[in-house]
C-alpha cells in the first residue's frame, strides 16, 4: 500500500488565541503560518507526491496552496478530514470550557466524548480512518506500492488517525502531540500500518519514500526482526 504524509495545517489566527475555533469562519493562516506553508515546498523537496488531499477549511487550503502549485497537483477536498464539529463549544474560550464536566471526559476518556450539538470523537476517528484507507487504496491502485501522498488536516483528526495506526485505544490519543505544520508519516500494508514519523518539524524526509523491494525481502507487512537497519 502507499505511504501517507500527514500534515497539520500551518499556524492559524486561532492557534494560541485561547479559543476553540473548530469550524468557525474567518480562521486563516497568521504570518508565521504563511511562512510555514511557503517552507513546505523545500521541506518536502525530496519526496515525490502522487496526490494531495485536504480538509475543506481555509487554513488547510492555504497550507497546501504553494506546495500543490509547485508539484502541479490539484488537491482533492474531502469533508471526512474536516475539523471536529465541536458544536456549542465552537468559538468559546478554553478557560470557560475548563469548568465543563465534559472537559474531563475529553481529556481522560475521549472515546466517550460527544460535543453538545456536535459530534463524538469516536465518530471523528471512524470517518477519518475510513477515508484514509479509501484514498490510500485509490492512490496505490493508480500509482503503485511505492506511491506517497499527503493529507492536510487538523490536530485532533490527525491524532485520531495516528492512534488507530499505532493500535492504541482512542482514550490514549491525548498523549500524542501534533504541532502546526508538523509532519507525521504512516505506511499502510495489508496486515498493519507502520508509523515512520510523528510531529516532525524537520526537513529530512527522503527516507520516508519506500525503497525498491529486494528479491529476498520479507513481505511488506512484516516488521524487521531486531529493528530497522536504516538506509
Amino acid at each position: 500500500m502507499a505511504t501517507l504524509v500527514l500534515l497539520r495545517h500551518a499556524r492559524s489566527t486561532a492557534n494560541g488565541s485561547g479559543v476553540l475555533a473548530g469550524r468557525s469562519e474567518g480562521v486563516t493562516l497568521d504570518p508565521t503560518g504563511q511562512r510555514q506553508a511557503a517552507d513546505l515546498v523545500d521541506r518536502l523537496a525530496e519526496v515525490t507526491l502522487h496526490g494531495i488531499v485536504r480538509s475543506p477549511l481555509p487554513r488547510c487550503e492555504q497550507t497546501v496552496t504553494a506546495l500543490a502549485a509547485a508539484r502541479g497537483i490539484t488537491p482533492v477536498v474531502d469533508d471526512a478530514f474536516a475539523e471536529v464539529d465541536y458544536g456549542a463549544w465552537t468559538g468559546k474560550a478554553i478557560k470557560d470550557l475548563l469548568a465543563e464536566p465534559l472537559w474531563k471526559v475529553v481529556q481522560q476518556h475521549p472515546s466517550a466524548a460527544v460535543f453538545p450539538d456536535g459530534e463524538g470523537l469516536a465518530d471523528v476517528q471512524a470517518r477519518a480512518v475510513r477515508a484514509v484507507r479509501a484514498h490510500d487504496a485509490r492512490i496505490t491502485a493508480e500509482h503503485g506500492e511505492r506511491a506517497v501522498w499527503l493529507l492536510c488536516s487538523h490536530g485532533d483528526v490527525i491524532k485520531a488517525i495516528l492512534s488507530d495506526a499505532l493500535g492504541q485505544h482512542l482514550d490514549t490519543f491525548q498523549r500524542i502531540v501534533v504541532d502546526p505544520a508538523s509532519v507525521s508519516v504512516i505506511r499502510y500494508t495489508e496486515t498493519r500500518p507502520f508509523v515512520l514519523r510523528m510531529n516532525d518539524a524537520g526537513k529530512e524526509f527522503a527516507s520516508v519514500v519506500p525503497p525498491e523491494p529486494k528479491p529476498d525481502e520479507a513481505p511488506s507487512g512484516d516488521a524487521t526482526v531486531g529493528g530497522t537497519t536504516g538506509r
